[in-house]
């Protein structure tokens, strides 16, 4: 026969493979800011059944190269959910009573009375020419991104967002993270944007914009010298009226684009 595999060749082939997948899961976790996670947990749980399979068929040199890969996976892994194991270390018992009362809120606040109140918010800001901006959660954690900002963990009211962005208060610098009717912290600082364009903006379009390229969440941008609106989503910079502006984030927050 042209290929007569056995035993041997066969755990071999299949342990190349493995390392092939796990190769392309710590690429993937370096260069996709979405699903990293998922990717450190796959990358690892493979390494650790490649490193199962070497020791059972005695394949010392695949056995090193595998215990490396799972070293680096643990490693990275690690470090990218460095937030979440603090918290967890904290308190272990607290993570899923948060996450299910989460879940729950979640579940039965009224979108279109909270698109409403934003709509409310940044009107009142955009007339007064009160600078401000708001980025809204949607798949992509900002888990990392908050760290820097100071946690509020408040419903979302008009009142509270325009008081926030009030010159004067503590928190009126940077952004306010919102993820559904919860306003998560305020006075977060983004890393802004390289990317050239045309028109005079300032730091918070640039700002605005920066988080918009590495994630995909809606962020609403109040010009403080013009009162203008603007929407930063993947990149892209829309200005829009006042009379436009709650149909407009309707369609960002759906994931409509028109």
């Amino acid at each position: 026969m042209l290929f007569a595999w056995d035993t041997m060749h066969i755990a071999q082939f299949i342990i190349s493979l493995l390392l092939i997948i796990g190769l392309y899961g710590f690429l993937f976790l370096m260069y996709s800011k979405i699903v990293k996670r998922l990717a450190g947990y796959l990358l690892v749980s493979i390494s650790f059944a490649a490193v199962l399979l070497c020791f059972i068929f005695n394949l010392i040199y695949v056995f090193i190269a595998c215990v490396g890969l799972t070293v680096v996976g643990v490693t990275i892994t690690l470090f990218t959910n460095l937030g979440d194991l603090r918290q967890f270390l904290a308190n272990p018992f607290k993570g899923s009573r948060v996450k299910s009362g989460k879940m729950e809120v979640e579940k039965i606040y009224n979108r279109e009375l909270l698109y409403k109140t934003i709509e409310k918010a940044v009107i009142s800001l955009s007339k007064s020419r009160t600078g401000a901006i708001m980025t809204f959660e949607k798949n992509t954690s900002l888990q990392d991104v908050i760290k820097n900002g100071v946690a509020v963990r408040a419903p979302v009211s008009a009142e509270l967002l325009v008081t926030i962005f009030y010159p004067g208060t503590r928190l009126h610098d940077g952004a306010v993270v919102i993820h559904g009717n919860e306003i998560v912290a305020a006075s977060v600082f983004y890393t802004p944007t390289t990317k050239p364009f045309a028109g005079k903006y300032g730091s918070r379009h640039r700002a605005a914009l920066g988080i918009s390229e590495i994630s995909d969440s809606v962020t609403v941008v109040v010009s403080e010298e013009t009162g203008r609106i603007s929407f930063a989503v993947n990149g892209q910079l829309d200005p829009v009226d006042q009379e436009s502006f709650l149909r407009v984030f309707e369609n960002y927050m759906d994931g409509v684009t028109e």
